[in-house]
Formats: structure tokens, sequence, C-alpha cells
């Protein structure tokens, strides 16, 4: 369950769920077994010059090689210049998870999370 985390200067205007939303499709688009990608949004009121970061965590699998990250950092790359109408400086990167992380799901009286 891959996550994303969007940070951006507060006077970028765009949708950022619908970004996030875009985000998690073109990770599923390449990699189906990918699931569910959390996404979160921090704009800030406090930054120095325009800016956005995404940076998407995944865990470490054997398809997830170079190759892969590269045809993945251009497509996402393609997102977010499709999303932001401003100009202002970019930064993306993808992350991998080491072995002291763990993923799950917390399910409370049988309703699973959305």
């Amino acid at each position: 369950m891959p996550h994303a985390e969007l940070k951006f200067s507060s006077d970028l205007i765009f949708d950022a769920p619908a970004l996030l939303r875009e985000v998690e499709a073109t990770v599923q688009a390449m990699d189906s077994d990918a699931g569910a990608c959390k996404g979160r949004a921090y704009p800030t009121d406090q930054a120095h010059h325009p800016h956005v970061l995404l940076e998407v965590c995944m865990l470490p699998k054997t398809h997830r090689d170079a190759a892969f990250q590269q045809a993945l950092l251009a497509d996402l790359r393609g997102v977010l210049k499709s999303h932001i109408a401003q100009s202002c400086h970019m930064s993306l990167g993808i992350r991998f998870s080491d072995d002291a992380y763990i993923t799950g799901t917390h399910v409370v009286n049988g309703v699973e999370p959305d």
C-alpha cells in the first residue's frame, strides 16, 4: 500500500484530492498489485518561492527496479504538471520503505476503511 505526500506552498491553486486520486491511478496502472495509495496534502503559508513536492513511498519489490522507477517518475511528473497551472519549483521522488516498516489495516467493529 503506497503512500503519496504532497507538500506545497499555499500560493499554488489546484485540486489536491484530485491530483492524489490521479497519482493513485498512475501507480496502479504501472503496478496492479500496489493497492490503494494513501494520499495526504500539506499546504503551507510559510514558504519561500512557490513550490510543490510530491513523494511516493512504496515497499521494495523486485519488479520495482530502476526502469520501473524512471517510468513511474515520468508518468507522475506529467500528472503533477497537468494539475498545476502556475509557474513554480517542482520536486518529485520515489522512496522505498526499509525492513523497519510494517503496514496493515486496523478494523474496528468489522468496518473496513474505505
